[in-house]
């Protein structure tokens, strides 16, 4: 057991160790197989978490919930537009008093700064549920997907297709971390997050792995084991119209699969838009895993829950 994530924050991927991020996975797959024999785990039992979400959720939100009281513990959504914040309490009087209230924080917001306040102010654990910059507990939901359907990561080449935004960044950051090649196919202009990029790049130098963004359709699918789509246009984006027009190229239907290697996978982390960034044909197919996927959302959390709250 790694005791010392005990009490610690899940902001990024890149606050931890390949090896760290490994156990988080295989502590996610164990949960799935005690929930699988109908095994009760209840190390959150007496215990509380407070929920802010600042932006839409249907799979994050749910997941979190069903999670938690999977491990026996409680949540407490609290809607941001009744909470003080909205008239300008400061993030550090209300993390404050939430820290004396609850065992941790999970919170989906905006800027990256929000989370990182909240937990400089709080002694509980705060776990990013999303943040412009990063998703981080996307990120360990994909990493054990990949494991699940891959059995490792050595030797992986992942192709992206969608918004560089928190999800790419996320998948990028743990792809380096775990020696897997990230290739991001999309169209000029559209590029990652600097920060994220250079520390990605950092890991990548670590594990041998190559981190390439280009706009050739065919270079980032060529012989893929994991193909990744997401929305255009994703939360907090502006000029749809225009990304809608400059993403078109990149859909992944059946021609962009077909150049994959033969046993690819196609993962997403949804929501996403049918005859946009996705197609029926591909998602209704054998290749498609989005609701594996989905399911270790919930899997993954409770392994972050389950080994930084305890």
């Amino acid at each position: 057991m790694m005791h010392h994530l005990q009490g610690k924050d899940l902001l990024k991927l890149a606050d931890f160790t390949p090896e760290e991020i490994g156990y988080f996975v295989d502590t996610a797959i164990e949960l799935k197989r005690k929930r699988a024999i109908g095994e009760v785990f209840e190390p959150l039992r007496g215990k509380t978490v407070a929920l802010i979400f600042e932006k839409l959720s249907t799979r994050t939100r749910l997941s979190f919930q069903a999670g938690i009281a999977q491990l026996g513990g409680q949540t407490f959504y609290m809607s941001p537009d009744q909470m003080q914040l909205s008239r300008g309490e400061p993030i550090r009087d209300t993390a404050r008093i939430i820290d004396r209230y609850c065992e941790g924080l999970f919170i989906r917001t905006f800027g990256q700064e929000v989370v990182e306040e909240f937990a400089q102010y709080m002694r509980h654990p705060v776990i990013n549920a999303l943040t412009n910059e990063t998703h981080p507990c996307q990120g360990l939901c994909d990493l054990m997907t990949i494991k699940e359907k891959k059995g490792g990561y050595r030797g992986l080449k992942v192709a992206y297709f969608g918004d560089i935004w928190n999800v790419c960044h996320s998948l990028m950051m743990g792809s380096a971390m775990m020696g897997m090649d990230f290739y991001a196919g999309r169209p000029a202009g559209y590029d990652p997050n600097p920060e994220q990029l250079a520390t990605a790049q950092k890991w990548a130098a670590l594990s041998g792995a190559k981190i390439v963004f280009t706009e050739s359709l065919e270079e980032a699918a060529g012989d893929a084991d994991v193909i990744y789509g997401n929305t255009w246009h994703s939360m907090a984006t502006e000029n749809k119209e225009q990304r809608l027009k400059d993403f078109a190229p990149y859909q992944v239907n059946m021609k962009v699969v077909k150049m994959a290697k033969p046993d690819v996978i196609y993962m997403h982390c949804l929501p996403g838009y049918r005859g946009e960034d996705m197609v029926d044909e591909v998602i209704e197919s054998p290749y498609c895993v989005f609701w594996d996927q989905g399911e270790n959302r919930m899997h993954s959390e409770k392994a972050a829950a389950a080994l930084l709250l305890v």
